[in-house]
């Protein structure tokens, strides 16, 4: 370790904290490799014991889970696929029904981090005009949140027979999902506070209700940029400040990794395509029940339990397809 390896905070937890977890995935790997031994010195003993075989065959089984997972782990090849995440939900055009499947898509992340063991805050929302959400932005954390969650970043189609609709008719919907790495800043980036523009602004609730007489709300617009951050669900204008930072922060993380993308693209010759947002996933609920990944093919034909939270099969499938294809 160089002497002055700790004269730069910032950067030296930085470094400790991706040690850490190049020292975890060894010690899965040598984990493992100690259950296989243990399974086949047992083996001889499961050949000559019926009861015995069952227990070695649960073992197998547990062995097998846990491979596959690291197998999928083998995608994260991205310095920040470790990081938590920044998922921010766009509702589309169509008024009530975009912003209720939006909230819709809010639970099902949520319930999806539940199930993974992922600690999750809500940094802000935007409530619907009737029902549902015009945006929110939450923040994941936990081991690889970022390399699990960046499969869902595009847009969202759903099919439905509207609740909204007097005559039920059958309505398309679209919500657009945006997945960021949370960013470290003087890390990852630099940002000049001249390049900033900060605005408060008195929060409001559904229906353009004042909830706070003060302006506690906070927008902020990185000039340079012109990416344009708000945030008004703390009751301070600090809070709201801090946490719009953080948002920027990893937006701007964001523009950079496409950046370098698109220059890796090019370099390569492959075809750049000017769309970002393209859809990924459509989910059907009348006239017939589906869930189909068109990235992948993957599709389910239990929606109810995917829209609670059970996505790991096709965040799977999608993260198998980039093995071998860099940072994705």
């Amino acid at each position: 370790m160089q002497p002055d390896f700790w004269s730069d905070q910032a950067a030296a937890q930085s470094v400790m904290r991706r040690l850490a977890g190049h020292k975890k995935t060894v010690e899965q790997w040598r984990g493992l490799e100690k259950k296989l031994a243990d399974i086949t010195e047992s083996l001889p003993l499961a050949e000559a014991d019926a009861s015995f075989r069952e227990e070695v065959q649960a073992a197998i089984d547990t062995l097998g889970s846990q491979l596959d997972t690291l197998e999928t782990e083998l995608a994260f090849s991205s310095e920040f696929d470790a990081r938590n995440a920044i998922l921010s939900i766009h509702a589309g055009a169509g008024g009530t029904e975009s912003q209720d499947w939006a909230e819709m898509l809010l639970r099902m992340y949520l319930r999806w981090a539940e199930r993974r063991g992922y600690k999750t805050e809500v940094l802000d929302t935007s409530p619907g005009d009737i029902a549902g959400i015009k945006s929110a932005t939450i923040e994941v954390s936990g081991d690889y949140a970022f390399g699990y969650l960046k499969s869902e970043h595009g847009v969202h189609r759903l099919v439905r027979l509207s609740p909204f609709d007097a005559d039920h008719n059958r309505h398309t919907s679209f919500v657009l999902i945006e997945v960021m790495p949370e960013a470290e800043a003087d890390i990852d980036l630099k940002i000049n506070p001249e390049d900033l523009k900060v605005e408060a602004y008195r929060s409001s609730g559904a229906g353009g209700q004042n909830v706070q007489k003060v302006s506690s709300a906070v927008r902020i617009t990185h000039l340079p940029t012109g990416l344009v951050v708000t945030c008004q669900t703390q009751r301070s204008q600090h809070q709201n400040k801090e946490i719009a930072m953080r948002i920027l922060e990893a937006r701007l993380l964001k523009m950079e990794l496409a950046k370098r993308e698109e220059e890796r693209a090019k370099l390569k010759g492959e075809r750049i395509a000017a769309e970002w947002g393209s859809q990924i996933r459509s989910y059907v609920l009348h006239p017939y029940k589906m869930v189909k990944d068109h990235r992948t093919g993957y599709q389910s034909g239990n929606p109810e339990a995917v829209l609670d939270g059970e996505l790991d099969d096709f965040i799977t499938a999608y993260l198998r397809t980039t093995i071998g294809q860099g940072e994705g």
